[in-house]
This record gives structure tokens, sequence and C-alpha cells, in this order.
């Protein structure tokens, strides 16, 4: 499959859409000063094209009581374990992202909790899972930089 070519009104629907996913299409076509149709039609090709990959809901998990982040860097017993590891992790909702990875570790996952006592309770179900030998844990002091935007940005820029 060849790179999808993205024009300058396609560059234009997705800054808008990068900044406010919720942006109607008639608004967007308001702005662009062209029709909703085609604004719809731009993104239902860009989808199917796999540039666009839904969109997304951003909460504010310390307003809802879950301010602990730590990171786990999981050593396996057996790298052939891996994919039974992460089939065990996709059921622990306290993880929200999982890579396999070189080097130190086998596994980095990020989990986020209510405080410490519960992150040690997560961090227990981690060890827990056949094929984990032992974690290793790092503490979040505070996140500083969380901005998928800027990227987005770039990246379709280049197309």
């Amino acid at each position: 499959m060849g790179r999808f070519k993205l024009d300058e009104i396609d560059h234009q629907i997705l800054d808008l859409l990068i900044e406010n996913t919720r942006t109607p299409f008639t608004d967007i076509a308001k702005m662009l000063n062209i029709s909703a149709g085609t604004v719809h039609v731009r993104v239902r090709k860009m989808e199917e094209s796999g540039i666009i990959k839904g969109s997304t809901l951003t909460i504010d998990y310390e307003k809802m009581g879950y301010t602990f982040v730590a990171y786990v860097g999981i050593f396996l017993e057996k790298n052939h374990q891996t994919q039974f590891v992460l089939e065990r992790l996709t059921e622990i909702p306290y993880i929200t992202v999982a890579h396999v990875t070189t080097g130190k570790y086998n596994v980095f996952c990020k989990i986020r909790a209510r405080d410490t006592k519960h992150a040690k309770e997560i961090i227990y179900m981690i060890d827990d899972i056949q094929g984990v030998s032992r974690t290793e844990s790092m503490i979040s002091l505070e996140e500083t930089i969380n901005d998928k935007k800027r990227l987005m940005h770039t990246v379709f820029k280049e197309l």
C-alpha cells in the first residue's frame, strides 16, 4: 500500500480536528468555505486509508481520584512468554500503556492508581502473572509534557 496523499484541504481539515475532534463537519465546512459533504467524504477517505483511526475521549484522571502514576518495568522468565503476559496485562484495567521493549525490561507499562496502596496492589497483580520473574517501578512525580497534538500537526504536514 502506497502512502496516502493529502492536499491542502485535507491538511486544513486535520488541523481543525486535531484541535477539537468534536468539531461538527458543518462548522469545518464553513471555516474552510467548502461543503459539509466534502468534509464528510474526505474524512471518510482518511478513515478508510487508516490515517484517521477514530477519535478519543480525554478525561481528567485527577478529578476522578486517580492521581498516582507509575511506570513498571517487567522482567520475564523467558522471551517466548511475552504474548501470554501481554494478554494477562490487558486484563488489568489500571495499566494504560504497555510496550514490548529492548534493553533492561521485556515489557514497560504505565499504570494509573488512586494512591500508593492501590499502586502496590496493581504491581502485585503484575507480579502474580505466570512468566513474570520480577518488576521494577518508578513513580511519576509530575507529568510535564503530554502533547500528541504537536506531533500530529508535524506528521500530517510531512505527508
